[in-house]
């Protein structure tokens, strides 16, 4: 009997390279039958807050929250190793410029906003971020029209926000790794604890085998990616899938593991999440 996987992810050019043997029947799936359901980040969070789905891409600050419902998949993180979401503005600015303004943010449930607001403690200015949320992929143009003072963004407006004349305040990658000396893990899959060990487990060892069939088919599969590429050529999308598909995204690893302990943690401590956090890993 044939049983429904509903995989959610972004529309973006490293997604779509991770997910390409999936939603291309690039490898045998047995019994299982994938489909896929393209959205934001912070959309997808907040349908996993509700269980919507049997596998999605969440922010590890989303995470946080979804302990009932989903185990984290070994494969498909997003982490930033010494890089990552970045605020960035239309005049030069310090960091400690950042709390005397209002910042556009992709989503309040996104490892981005939660890393800001890490940024925002240290500083002693954990109570000063005004911020508002804007759709991702509209923030580079909502701080160039001078709408808002400055933005957090996320995705390939890493690498093109100098484009549009903007500039770097701060690459909260590189700051976290100044203050841990750990990668920054951004985001993971997670899957549904309902679905029983058995098919969690058969999930997990596809998805592995959909991000290796990418790495091992790089031309093919960056073809595929290019068609979510917004604002990128060939070069720059094949260094954007770069950043976010590679050793990390086969397995965390114990170092990967270790970084997302320690950001969780650290968001407890600063009370910016509820609770302790148990991460747990399907096997």
């Amino acid at each position: 009997m044939t049983q429904l996987i509903r995989v959610g992810h972004s529309p973006d050019p490293d997604d779509a390279f991770m997910f390409h043997a999936l939603a291309n029947d690039k490898i045998p799936t047995g019994d299982l039958r994938f489909t896929h359901e393209l959205q934001d980040i912070e959309t997808l969070n907040r349908r996993a807050l509700k269980g919507e789905l049997e596998v999605t891409a969440v922010s590890l600050h989303a995470y946080a929250f979804l302990l009932d419902k989903y185990a984290l998949l070994p494969s498909g993180c997003s982490m930033g190793d010494q890089y990552g979401p970045m605020v960035v503005a239309r005049t030069p600015l310090k960091i400690e410029d950042l709390p005397a303004l209002t910042i556009a943010v992709p989503g309040t449930l996104t490892t981005a906003f939660l890393t800001l607001r890490l940024l925002y403690e240290s500083i002693g200015a954990a109570d000063k971020l005004r911020y508002e949320v804007v759709p991702f992929d509209e923030i580079l143009g909502v701080v160039e029209a001078g709408k808002f003072d400055a933005g957090l963004i996320i995705h390939e407006g890493q690498l093109t926000f100098q484009n549009q004349g903007l500039h770097l305040v701060v690459d909260l990658g590189v700051w976290w790794h100044e203050r841990t000396g750990l990668p920054l893990p951004l985001g993971g899959n997670v899957i549904r604890k309902d679905l029983g060990t058995e098919t969690m487990t058969e999930v997990s060892r596809l998805l592995k085998e959909s991000i290796r069939y990418g790495l091992d088919h790089r031309k093919e599969a960056l073809a595929h990616a290019l068609n979510y590429a917004r604002d990128m050529d060939a070069t720059l999308a094949d260094k954007f899938v770069g950043m976010y598909v590679n050793d990390w995204t086969l397995d965390y690893g114990e170092r990967g593991r270790t970084a997302v302990r320690k950001l969780l943690a650290e968001a407890h401590r600063a009370g910016i999440i509820p609770n302790p956090v148990e991460i747990e890993f399907v096997a």
